[in-house]
């Protein structure tokens, strides 16, 4: 991409050092993309004389009660690119505003280098998620259930029948420690998915639900 063809990019962010920060950092490490627009608010960035720009880089947590799905909507008809970013990383979060039109979804925590990807992503109509994110939204499955390996069915299935983790253990020819570890990570797996099943009765309910378990077991 030559100079000349330079990527618009407005940002929207209520942290006001933060957007300065965040321009200065962007002038300073891509030639290709051309601040043209800070602003605090969504007002602000519809009322600027710049727009509508090429990328918007906007923040989902904003106070404004105005939902995000509406802006995206709103953006997308005036044919800018979304790149979210917000300090959560709910997969849930993530996956509703992906499916309301966002291109692109950034923690703030992560490296300001991945910015300058994904707005370069989004000017190009592509996707953007960064690899941490990727691998929350990734151990799910698009019901809502987590991916689990067929050894962690296993040990879930039996488990959810009612099994102590000793005959589990005993059965599959693992460890006890093994057996526990692979529990962890079950529980682990449906937390991140947002569901708690702490409880051997919430994780035999989750375990007939998801078809790990047969109701009759």
């Amino acid at each position: 991409m030559g100079n000349s063809e330079q990527i618009r990019l407005a940002i929207v962010d209520d942290h006001r050092m933060l957007l300065g920060a965040l321009t200065e950092w962007i002038r300073g490490a891509a030639t290709d993309i051309s601040m043209v627009a800070a602003v605090p608010t969504w007002p602000e960035l519809l009322t600027h004389p710049s727009f509508p720009v090429d990328v918007v880089l906007l923040d989902l947590d904003l106070k404004d009660n105005i939902p995000v799905s509406l802006k995206l909507s709103t953006l997308k008809t005036t044919g800018v690119k979304t790149v979210l970013m917000s300090t959560y990383s709910e997969p849930a979060v993530v996956r509703e505003a992906l499916a309301a039109g966002a291109l692109g979804y950034l923690v703030k925590s992560e490296d300001a280098a991945m910015i300058v990807e994904a707005i370069r992503a989004a000017a190009q109509g592509e996707s953007y998620i960064s690899s941490e994110l990727d691998l929350a939204l990734n151990a799910v499955d698009i019901g809502g259930a987590p991916k689990l390996s067929a050894q962690e069915r296993r040990v879930m299935a039996l488990y959810g029948a009612g099994e102590p983790v000793k005959a589990v253990a005993f059965k599959l020819g693992i460890s006890e420690e093994t057996a526990k570890s692979y529990l962890k990570r079950i529980r682990e797996k449906y937390r991140v998915a947002g569901f708690d099943v702490g409880t051997k009765v919430a994780l035999r309910k989750r375990a007939i639900k998801d078809g790990i378990l047969l109701q009759g077991d």
